[in-house]
């Protein structure tokens, strides 16, 4: 059908045959891609305060780009373009695998603390001793690029009690493993085992007779043997959580053998 028929008719609107306008065109023709049409999302990002870009939960190198500028971030299935606000490339990446990667190279990462490591610092400080130095650790070694991960840690206060937060960190400070979720694991442990030791001391009897004692004395709130002023449940609490620390690191030194 291409050579017997298509190839020999007349175009309609040229009046010529199809077959001699392909030959006058044949010379100007270039070979097809390799690949097919690159499809990609593109957006607008602010460089960060460790000269990266976010992107998917990751982190992309992008000077020369100042930290503060707005950069154009075009998203292919397998790389990632960081081009300036008039379109011009300034750096490409491969795409990351997993989620929290980071994609920085050493000589380009900033260990000058900047106001935002000196607030995270002073955060970790009030959480305690071993969290402000597992803080100061971590940024020595990752320098801005690691600042997440303090973000993270000083979040945990959060939903955990700065005494096992800080107690989470004394242990990754003496196992030498300075993560987020590291610390984040230890600390849900011992937030597990400060309950247990509540749950039987409330079984012992211990719990009514301290509520007994803390009643709440404000003549306006409801008058019940549970409820206590909320600074002393918290001094409560955190007996219990120094009780299961100090459970956790007897353990953790007879598995040791002594050595802890």
């Amino acid at each position: 059908w291409e050579t017997n028929w298509a190839a020999k008719r007349i175009h309609g609107t040229e009046r010529q045959q199809v077959q001699a306008m392909f030959e006058a065109e044949r010379p100007h023709l270039k070979p097809l891609p390799l690949l097919g049409m690159q499809y990609f999302t593109q957006g607008v990002r602010t460089v960060c305060d460790d000269s990266c870009v976010r992107v998917d939960h990751s982190s992309y190198a992008a000077r020369p780009a100042a930290i503060g500028a707005k950069v154009l971030v075009r998203i292919f299935e397998r790389r990632i373009e960081i081009r300036d606000l008039q379109g011009a490339l300034l750096r490409t990446h491969a795409k990351a695998d997993r989620p929290g990667s980071v994609v920085l190279p050493a000589d380009e990462r900033v260990f000058n603390p900047s106001r935002e490591t000196r607030q995270i610092l002073r955060q970790a400080k009030e959480i305690g001793q071993h969290a402000s130095r597992l803080c100061e650790l971590m940024f020595a070694a990752e320098g801005r690029v690691g600042q997440r991960k303090l973000w993270g840690i000083v979040g945990l206060t959060k939903r955990y009690p700065a005494v096992c937060i800080d107690s989470a960190c004394a242990q990754a400070l003496e196992q030498g493993v300075y993560s987020y979720n590291h610390v984040k694991t230890l600390a849900e442990r011992l937030f597990a085992q400060a309950m247990e030791a509540m749950d039987e001391a409330a079984n012992d009897g211990h719990a009514d007779r301290v509520a007994s004692d803390l009643v709440h004395e404000d003549p306006l709130a409801q008058q019940h043997e549970l409820i206590r002023q909320a600074d002393e449940y918290a001094d409560l609490f955190t007996h219990a959580a120094m009780l299961a620390g100090a459970a956790a690191s007897r353990a953790m030194d007879t598995a040791q053998g002594g050595q802890a």
